[in-house]
């Protein structure tokens, strides 16, 4: 059957990669470990914070071997086992504000099949809970090396690391009037103030 509709979708039941392939509808989803998220549409400060950071992400890697990605680019975070990467074995298809993807095999036409190195995810208030429980678990456990959650109603960024107990570990929290650096790519840097000025 045809998908032309998010409303012909069960949201109580888990979907693959191999069903999200197929939905003919214009909104935007992700699918946590199979279940479906719609995305609502970001809010002007998201907007703004997510285009200050893209645009100093694309700078520092520019001639970099790892690559760069905005939203929306589809991640596919497969199981840790071979059989896994199959599109009807894939239940979890995430769109991170920013991405930085150092392993270009993971790379294909459809976006990214793996972890990518670091991953930016901006609040919003509808996303919140998302991105600060759901995904940081789901990120956590595919071996995201490195975390950013940046908050542009308070004016912050909280900077996460994959410690050896392969668990997200608070590094640091960059406020108003400081610049953080990335903790697996030194030559990032970004400065908070010039990120969510109005």
């Amino acid at each position: 059957m045809e998908i032309n509709s998010l409303s012909q979708l069960d949201l109580t039941k888990q979907y693959t990669y191999a069903d999200y392939v197929l939905w003919k509808f214009n909104e935007r989803v992700e699918l946590l470990k199979g279940y479906l998220r719609q995305m609502a549409a970001p809010s002007r400060k998201h907007q703004t914070a997510s285009m200050r950071l893209g645009s100093t992400f694309y700078f520092t890697f520019k001639g970099h071997p790892c690559k760069v990605y905005a939203a929306p680019f589809d991640v596919r975070l497969p199981k840790k086992n071979p059989v896994g990467k199959k599109p009807k074995d894939i239940y979890t298809v995430v769109q991170p504000d920013i991405c930085v993807v150092c392993d270009l095999s993971k790379l294909d036409d459809a976006g990214c099949l793996g972890s990518p190195d670091l991953i930016v995810e901006i609040l919003s208030p509808s996303n919140s809970k998302t991105d600060l429980f759901d995904k940081y678990k789901i990120y956590e456990e595919a071996g995201v090396k490195e975390y950013w959650i940046a908050n542009p109603m308070e004016n912050y960024i909280q900077q996460f690391f994959l410690n050896k107990q392969h668990h997200f570990q608070l590094l640091y929290v960059a406020a108003q009037n400081e610049t953080l650096t990335s903790h697996i790519f030194p030559q990032l840097t970004v400065d908070v103030n010039e990120i969510f000025a109005d």
